[in-house]
């Protein structure tokens, strides 16, 4: 189940098991949707 985490200054980060999938911070930009379904499969 999904999980919404509320962050702050900008920070976006995807993590799935507890493992971090997509960082904002370090991309330089928010995911594309294929980028985080491709982790998940």
């Amino acid at each position: 189940m999904p999980e919404l985490i509320a962050g702050r200054g900008g920070i976006f980060d995807v993590e799935v098991d507890g493992r971090m999938i997509f960082s904002k911070h370090d991309a330089g930009r928010f995911p594309e949707d294929s980028e985080i379904l491709d982790q998940l499969a």
